[in-house]
């Protein structure tokens, strides 16, 4: 067995924080920047080798916050439908900034609620955001230098789902 390190003190020298009592802090969120994405409608691939797959085009919206800038048409969130109805979210789109800087923004996250929720939104219709729960891990991907600070952060969201849009508000971890 080796030899043990001093109370308080790890083999390194560094300070020892297990029996001490020291927990890690309560992380907080900051809210950054909000996205209105206009979508299409749902294109249903059927079950794949990776499970029900679903693919829904990001046509356009706009990012506001933070971020000013209009999301461009050609991204998408591939879908895998759960047998119970949750749906695992992957989304990829970008946007371009007034100044012509481009974001690339990537989601993946889960919308889960009752069955007869989560088929009242598959139909379209309006669903309190409180009847369901939608939430998304933000990776921000840019050379704007204004904006690149962005892609050290962990960025959290709670999203709706409308009929054709999806709004998110992203969060900064602290």
């Amino acid at each position: 067995m080796g030899q043990a390190a001093p109370r308080g003190r790890d083999r390194a020298g560094g300070l020892a924080l297990t029996g001490t009592g020291a927990t890690p802090p309560v992380p907080a969120l900051e809210r950054l920047f909000r996205v209105d994405a206009v979508v299409g409608p749902v294109r249903d691939l059927g079950v794949t080798r990776a499970g029900h797959r679903r693919i829904v085009d990001i046509v356009g919206g706009r990012v506001s916050g933070a971020v000013d800038a209009k999301v461009l048409p050609g991204g998408a969130d591939w879908q895998i439908v759960q047998p119970d109805g949750t749906i695992e979210i992957d989304t990829r789109y970008t946007a371009v900034t007034a100044s012509g800087g481009l974001v690339h923004l990537r989601t993946r996250g889960v919308r889960t609620g009752p069955p007869e929720v989560l088929e009242a939104l598959l139909a379209g219709d309006d669903v309190p955001p409180t009847a369901y729960s939608f939430r998304l891990v933000v990776d921000v991907e840019t050379s704007a230098p204004e904006l690149a600070h962005l892609q050290r952060c962990l960025i959290v969201a709670a999203a709706l789902r409308a009929a054709d849009r999806v709004v998110y508000d992203a969060y900064r971890v602290t």
